[in-house]
């Protein structure tokens, strides 16, 4: 983990700490398991974020003025967040056209939110597809 990243995980609370390494971890199995070698974390906007050039920058933060959700950000230029809704949006929160909203007392819907990190960390690959191919 890059310095400048380690650091931002330390100023989360303990219980949002590990709910974002699980999502960071989560994010780096997916690009190991899509063979994306050039993928950076590094913090974008003071945020973790990771890019590939296969795909669109993710970011995630949690904010002190929502202490009761965290969100998934995405690129508003592309058709990611409007592509998930048309998914997933019975079970996954939006905000607009730019991040999913976790909420930190439910359940996370892993398999949704799992299939929406791919289809972004691949975004160059499928934007062209109905759907992205999902």
């Amino acid at each position: 983990m890059e310095l400048c990243v380690k650091q931002k995980f330390e100023t989360y609370p303990s219980n949002i700490k590990q709910k974002l390494l699980v999502l960071r971890e989560t994010i780096l199995l997916i690009a190991g398991e899509l063979s994306l070698m050039d993928l950076q974390e590094t913090l974008k906007w003071g945020e973790p974020s990771y890019m590939t050039k296969r795909g669109s920058t993710i970011r995630f933060d949690w904010k002190e003025k929502h202490p009761q959700q965290f969100c998934i950000y995405f690129n508003c230029k592309t058709s990611l967040v409007n592509t998930f809704k048309e998914l997933y949006s019975d079970t996954l929160k939006f905000d607009g056209n730019r991040a999913i909203v976790i909420d930190i007392n439910e359940s996370i819907a892993w398999a949704e939110l799992k299939h929406c990190i791919k289809l972004s960390l691949r975004y160059h690959e499928v934007k062209h597809l109905p759907l992205l191919g999902a």
